[in-house]
Formats: structure tokens, C-alpha cells, sequence
């Protein structure tokens, strides 16, 4: 190995990481910005295309300080990036709207007629996704050319917020094979659009970006954008891979048969899988991973969104006590429901504030707290938060269990991670082991592996995580705690199916 670095850009749901590294998996200097979520409307989420890359920016200039003049040793840098994130662009590559965030439901109407079209078990075989959603782009682009068609018409590319940002910054359009199948119009066969479902959206080829592997050399960062972020225009951008693709690579899951968690504003789950199959029942979603030519089972639903919600909106006081005292305010909530006993005193929540992907697939499924009493505190609904994203974790190994992949040991990932009490209610939720790694960031390290790949730092993915992937802390299930869990998960499951048909009658 050479004494080069390697550039991380992680783009979050919330939040944006740059972290530079060494070859050895080691994080010179990082910085973070957090940014505004808009919801203009019920179901519209937004965020402006300058606001992540004046975040991003902004991030660089405090790396570069940090880490002193080392910007002439990268040698290349990834992107991590959230999927289903839409950029429209005019032939100037200029963004005509703000950013339609993944989490956005506003196209319900277009996402039921899609699915009268193209029935489940068509969308599942050739997208990997069971069911058409109003989150996927297909159903946003749908949605836009009729409420918005000047802005369709103006419209010479529909990029991801990956492939935006890749064009920004080497002047080529092209996105990567495991962003692509968070379109819901990639053909994961075929590795290719899927022109009836183009056909159904109004949408040519030649609006799309050319799909490569993740991990190839894109170009070098043009002199005008070097100079805005501060980067030597010798740096090679390489393609990246979807988030949770990423953080897959950076904990180490790469081998058939691994399982890791990442809990950030998603709580997502993957699972590599040998081949590209597919669950015989219809329900687990199947991605394309960030390694050339492998697949994954890839669930997500809400998770550490939820607990900055609760943080935001009705924490106040720990997080005031928490910027007096130094330290991070869900350390604080950590502590808070640290304090409360395994089952939170009868007190359940279903976290579906966004709705419920999979194994529920229940864009109408909304937040539920049940068991309220005047003995509840503000310490048993932060528990029962952490409770409830452990169970979505447990309902995803069953449903893994029943396609056919066993799991026996959960990497946990992201900023949920860095929770030692997080980890073991989720240890004790599943019945499995969970195991952290040194860096919670994953998705940045896997992003790092993935450009020094594509710049040659590694010979190979395989090689880059034995380099730096290393197993930190392990948390063993406590067998009287599973015992109680078991019989909590059978409630929150019994009372989300009670809820469905309350959710589909309040979704009118």
C-alpha cells in the first residue's frame, strides 16, 4: 500500500459525511452537516439539490482543515447515497426541482395504477421488488409528468441523487447497477431499463444515465469543481453503490449468507445472497449489491428518523442537558431507556410514521403507541421506540428464514450502533448475536473500498475489507430477556394486523 488517501462522501437522509481515510480502513479526519427535511405537503418530502452540495462543500473545507494539506494524496473518492432520491435536470444538467426525497409518498394514486398494470409477480421477477410503492421513482415520475408537466417537458435526464452529483462532478452521466434497481424501472436480469414500464411512464432511454458497476472509474473531477471543494483535479470520482449497499461492504457483509443492519434514518437490512434468486413467496425485496455481479435481500423501514423525531419534538430537555454536559443527546436518551426493564411496562409502539415496506409492504401503515398509562415516562416511549425497531429487524430474519436464508449473526451498522443499550435490546429481540464493527460508519468505509478499488488501492472488494473492516464489541442474547421478548414481538405483530384495515380506511 501506498501512503495515498481515499475520500468517502456519504449522503444521508438527514445528513451528509465526508471522511477521508487511510488505505488501512483508518479515518484521517471526517465532518458532518445535518440538513432541513421540507414537507410543503402531507407526503411531500424535499430537500433543494444546493443544499447537499453546499453541505457537502462545506464538509470538505472543515475535512481539509482537520486533516491539513493531504488533498494531493487522494487518490480517489465514492459516493454512499441514499436510493429513490429524484433529480430531474434540463440539458445543462441544472436540477429543475428541488430533490424528491426517498421518503416521499405523494404519488399513492400513480403507484396503485402502476401496479394494476404490472402485476406483483411481473414487478417482482424483473425489478426484485414485490410491490409497486409510492416511494419508488417510477411512481414519482409518473406523478410529475401530470402534476407537473412543464417541468416534465423541460426534462433531458432523470438522475438519482448519486448520478446528480457524479455529473456535477465530472461532467458524465452515468449511475451505478445497485442505485439503479431503487427505480423500480431496472431490470435486474437484464441489467437493463425495462422499456414497458418506460412505456408506461412517458420516460426514453436516452433520459436515463448510462449503468455501470459499482466501484468503476468515472472521470476526474473537473478544475472548476477541484477548486470548490478543494480537491486536486488529478482525483479519480469512482462510482459508489447504493447506501445500504455500501454499509454492507464496510461491515464486512460481502460472503453468502451475511446479515447486517444499518440503523441510520432508515433502519435497513441485508442480506447477501448467493446468486440472484428470489424469496419463492413473493415478499423479500432482492437489490443489487455494491460487489460486481452479486445480490442481496434488502429491507428498510424507519429507524433512527423516528428517534430524531421523538428527539426533536418532545426531548428538549435532554438534548439541552446533553449540549451543557458535552455529549451526544441520544447517548442521553440511551441512558433514559437504559433505566426501564425489557417490555417498557406494557408500553407497545409500531414505527411506521413513513408507512411500512417490507415484509408488510404497507405504504398506509402509520406510528402507533399502545398501553399509555399515567405510569409511563419519557423514558419508557424512548425504549419502546428501540423496542419496536428491533422488531421490525426480527419480523425481516423471519421472513429471511422463510425464503430460504438462515441468519446467525447480525452486523450492526450506522449511528443506531454506537448504542450499546440499542444493541442489546436487538440481541435479545432476535434470539442472534450482534456484532459491531470499529468504524459504525459503514456506509463511508464502504464507499472508501469501493473507490480504492476502482483506483487500484485494492485488488479486489474481498481485499479491501480484510484490510479494514475489524470486529469491535459482541452482544450475546440474555436468555431471560428473550424469553419476554418473545412474547412482546407476538403482541406487535397481532396489533399491527388488527391496524390494517384502520390504516387503509384512514388512507380513505
Amino acid at each position: 500500500m501506498t501512503g495515498r488517501t481515499l475520500l468517502a462522501i456519504d449522503l444521508g437522509t438527514t445528513a451528509v459525511k465526508c471522511a477521508l481515510y487511510s488505505t488501512a480502513g483508518v479515518e484521517v479526519a471526517s465532518a458532518t452537516r445535518e440538513y432541513e427535511l421540507r414537507t410543503p405537503a402531507p407526503g411531500h418530502v424535499e430537500v433543494e439539490v444546493e443544499v447537499y452540495w453546499r453541505s457537502i462543500r462545506d464538509c470538505l473545507a472543515e475535512v481539509w482543515r482537520a486533516a491539513g494539506d493531504r488533498r494531493g494524496e487522494v487518490a480517489g473518492l465514492a459516493i454512499s447515497a441514499q436510493g429513490e432520491t429524484l433529480v430531474p435536470v434540463d440539458a445543462s444538467g441544472h436540477a429543475l426541482r428541488p430533490a424528491i426525497v426517498w421518503l416521499d409518498n405523494r404519488a399513492t394514486k400513480e403507484s396503485a395504477e402502476l401496479a394494476e398494470r404490472f402485476r406483483a409477480a411481473e414487478l417482482y421477477a424483473r425489478t426484485g421488488q414485490p410491490e409497486m410503492l409510492a416511494t419508488w421513482p417510477a411512481a414519482k415520475l409518473l406523478w410529475m409528468g401530470r402534476h407537473q408537466p412543464d417541468i416534465a417537458r423541460r426534462t433531458a435526464r432523470y438522475l438519482l441523487i448519486e448520478d446528480y452529483l457524479l455529473a456535477r462532478m465530472t461532467g458524465e452521466y452515468v449511475t451505478e447497477a445497485s442505485l439503479a434497481t431503487s427505480t423500480c424501472y431496472w431490470d435486474l436480469g437484464t441489467k437493463t431499463w425495462w422499456p414497458a414500464m418506460l412505456d408506461a411512464l412517458g420516460v426514453d432511454t436516452g433520459q436515463l444515465p448510462a449503468v455501470v458497476e459499482p466501484g468503476a472509474p468515472i472521470g476526474r473531477v473537473l478544475p472548476a469543481v477541484a477548486e470548490e471543494l478543494g480537491l486536486d483535479p488529478t482525483t479519480v470520482v469512482c462510482a459508489g453503490a447504493l447506501d445500504q449497499a455500501c454499509g454492507a461492504i464496510g461491515g464486512g457483509n460481502v460472503a453468502p449468507g451475511g446479515f447486517s443492519e444499518n440503523t441510520g434514518a432508515a433502519v435497513a437490512i441485508c442480506s447477501t445472497l448467493s446468486g440472484p434468486g428470489r424469496d419463492p413467496a413473493g415478499v423479500v425485496p432482492v437489490h443489487y449489491h455494491g460487489i460486481p455481479d452479486t445480490y442481496m435481500f434488502h429491507t428498510f423501514s424507519g429507524g433512527g428518523i423516528v428517534l430524531k423525531w421523538l428527539r426533536d419534538e418532545f426531548c428538549e430537555p435532554q438534548v439541552q442537558a446533553a449540549v451543557r454536559e458535552g455529549r451526544d443527546p441520544y447517548d442521553v436518551l440511551g441512558d433514559l431507556a437504559a433505566g426501564v426493564e425489557a417490555g417498557s411496562e406494557g408500553l407497545l409502539m409500531l414505527p411506521h410514521l413513513q408507512g411500512a415496506m417490507a415484509p408488510e409492504n404497507n405504504e398506509h401503515a402509520r406510528g402507533v403507541l399502545m398501553g399509555l398509562t399515567l405510569n409511563h415516562t419519557r423514558a419508557h416511549v424512548v425504549r419502546a421506540l428501540m423496542e419496536s425497531v428491533c422488531f421490525v429487524v426480527r419480523r425481516n430474519v423471519e421472513a429471511f428464514a422463510a425464503a430460504g436464508v438462515r441468519t446467525t449473526r447480525i452486523r450492526a451498522l450506522g449511528g443506531g450502533s454506537r448504542s450499546a443499550v440499542w444493541k442489546q435490546i436487538e440481541a435479545d429481540v432476535t434470539g442472534i448475536p450482534v456484532v459491531t464493527t470499529r468504524q459504525p460508519d459503514a456506509g463511508a468505509l464502504g464507499a472508501v473500498i469501493l473507490a480504492g478499488v476502482g483506483v487500484g488501492e485494492f485488488g479486489s472488494i474481498d481485499e479491501g475489507v480484510e484490510a479494514t473492516v475489524v470486529v469491535d464489541r459482541v452482544f450475546e442474547p440474555d436468555p431471560a430477556n428473550v424469553s419476554r421478548y418473545d412474547e412482546r414481538f407476538g403482541q406487535y405483530v397481532a396489533l399491527y394486523e388488527s391496524l390494517v384495515p384502520n390504516f387503509a380506511a384512514q388512507a380513505g
